[in-house]
Parts: structure tokens; sequence; C-alpha cells
């Protein structure tokens, strides 16, 4: 789970390059929840929020959506629906952050419109649990919505592990280029069967015509070794390294130590939606985000701290609570920055959105 709280390494306070891409991709989300007003124009709109963790971010997105929604259904009903609007993520999320904050978000929806006029229904529910399987009735979502979450796996694919239960990718967390072959093939292998599942799920659950905006890593061609997402997971291999030749942490743990994560390419998204035949792509674009300092931080900084607060609780859990983890995301801030610095080009994370229409 994500770090909860509002502490200086929660995911609240370390989520910023996570709302800079939903804001660059926010006319894109307007759009399509738009299209399925005019399409469906449902009384009572079911929404979905699939991996909202915890922090501003998460009512943030369902301010856009109510808003969009209500706008459209004033130009073209006169009222807007009812809203059921569903929060989920894993049962460890910090469901009570988001729930706090819920006084504020009515508030501020109110003096948005001006306090004017009726507010519209809004019954706002968690529903914990993983998304790699049914979640809700069938035919109740109108919309789904999941930012940042289906680059992660339901699990370290098992392919990764011999006979005896070890890794076959020794000192690396994720595929490297001193990777063997079959770790490319193990990650792609299990993002295959997940996303699969994802859709058949959704499938479900959505209405005829019901929209997805998708918002995921990815890499752009079809070389799992790039100087993207998947450098960023060496840059954290090596700062591990460094730290067991340090003597602070177990070689050993390090050898077995994988993430559950996968950048998929375009076509790998696009085959397995062809694949599962319930969607139609109606959109799907790439995009990077801007690497400029924010509050006098460093990139190196701002991704060091973005991936604590994802990896912090995996790590503990695996290599124990005695981990130095101050020192080791010092270390790897201090690596983003060195690379950026020297290597031409940089690192070019890269992210798709991208938006699917229930057929």
């Amino acid at each position: 789970h994500m770090t909860g709280g509002v502490g200086e390494s929660s995911y609240a306070n370390n989520s910023s390059l996570q709302k800079k891409a939903s804001d660059m991709v926010k006319h894109i989300t307007v759009e399509t929840v738009q299209e399925v007003c005019y399409a469906v124009a449902p009384k009572s709109m079911g929404i979905a929020d699939l991996g909202c963790s915890s922090g501003p971010n998460t009512l943030s997105i369902i301010k856009d959506i109510v808003e969009a929604v209500e706008g459209t259904f004033r130009k073209l009903f006169g009222a807007p629906p009812e809203f059921r609007v569903y929060l989920n993520d894993l049962p460890t999320n910090d469901f009570n952050s988001v729930f706090k904050s819920l006084p504020d978000f009515y508030k501020e929806l109110k003096k948005d419109d001006g306090g004017g006029r009726e507010q519209p229904a809004i019954f706002i529910a968690a529903y914990p649990g993983s998304f790699y399987g049914r979640l809700f009735p069938n035919n109740c979502l109108h919309f789904i919505y999941s930012s940042y979450s289906l680059h992660w796996l339901s699990k370290v694919p098992p392919a990764l592990y011999d006979e005896h239960g070890k890794s076959i990718n020794k000192g690396k967390v994720y595929i490297s280029e001193s990777s063997p072959p079959n770790v490319s093939q193990a990650y792609l292998n299990q993002f295959q069967a997940d996303f699969s599942l994802f859709l058949r799920c959704r499938s479900e659950e959505l209405v005829p015509g019901g929209r997805m905006v998708l918002i995921l890593l990815g890499r752009i061609g079809q070389d799992h070794i790039d100087r993207g997402n998947s450098f960023l997971w060496e840059l954290l291999s090596r700062s591990l390294a460094l730290m067991a030749s340090q003597g602070a942490l177990e070689k050993e743990k390090l050898d077995s130590y994988d993430v559950h994560f996968y950048a998929p390419s375009k076509r790998e998204i696009e085959e397995t939606v062809r694949r599962d035949g319930s969607f139609e792509t109606e959109r799907m674009e790439m995009f990077e985000i801007g690497r400029e300092k924010e509050n006098g931080e460093s990139y190196g900084t701002r991704v060091a701290m973005t991936v604590r607060a994802i990896q912090e609780s995996m790590i503990r859990l695996h290599f124990g609570e005695g981990v130095d983890l101050d020192a080791l995301f010092d270390i790897y801030g201090r690596m983003v920055d060195d690379e950026m610095a020297e290597a031409k080009g940089g690192i070019k994370p890269i992210t798709f959105v991208v938006v699917l229409k229930k057929l």
C-alpha cells in the first residue's frame, strides 16, 4: 500500500508528479465523461476511481468529473443526475484520510457554483479490494477512472523463481540489461493475464456505452530496456546494491527482491484490448511529464520521494524494519540527478492515457 497519513514521506505529500499528469489529460477525462452523458444520460450515474490511493489527488479528479457532468446535464436536461462515486483501492489503503477531507470537498463544490443552485446528490463510498477481480454489480457503472495504477501487477510474476524458489533475476528489482531473456517474458505474461482479467471484470460492471480513462506508465518501443521507467528501477537496484555493499542490508534479500510492476508498450496494450473484445479503443496518447524544479527540490529528490511513498511498505516488509530508508532514497535521488545531468537526453518516463468504450 502507499504510505498513508500526511507525514513527510506520505503519498499525500509526494504525489505531485501524478497530479501533474492528471492535469495534463484533464481535458480528455472531461470530454470522455461528457460523451457518456450524451450517449447514456443516466438519472443515477455510477463513477469509480480504481486505485484511488489517498491524499488530495483522490477527490480532486472526482470534483472535475462531477462538475463536467453537472454542467453538461444542466445544458441538456436542466437538472443533473445523482452521483454514486466508488473509491477503490486495496484494503490496506488509508481511506480514513480521504473521508476526513469530504467536508472540504462538498464545500468546494458549493463554492464553485456560487452556492445559489441546489446541489446534486453525491453518494461517496469506499470499495476496498483488488481491481484484478470483480468489485461491483453488473451494469452499475457509467464511467471508470484509473490513474497510475494499472502498471502495478497483481503479483510478482511466479516465473521469476526457479524450482528452489530462488529469483532468476538476482541483484535486479526489474528487467535490466543483465536479466535473462525469460525475465521480460515473465513480466509480459503477467501483465497480459492481469490486464485481460481487469478488462473482463470491468466489461461486466459497465453499462453498454460506458467509458474508461486509464492513465499508466509505459514504454515507447518493444525494447524493455530504455531510459524511461525501466531505468528508474535500474537506479533503485544500484542504490540497494550500494547499501548491501556497505552492509546496510542483506545481499541475499536484495537477490530475492522483485517489483510487481510492468511498463507495457502501446502495441501490448492495444493487443490485449483487441483480444478481450469487450471494448473499443477510442483514444490513446503518450506523453512525458516536465522535469522542472518544484519548491526548490531537484527532479531526483521528487522522484525519490514519489518512489518511496509507493515502495516504502514493500521494502520494509522484505528487508525488515531496520532498513534505513532515508539513506536509501537519498542515494537514489542523487543517482537520478546525476543521470539527468550527465546522460544525453536524460531520463524520459513515458505515460499513456487510454480511453476505452464498452461495446
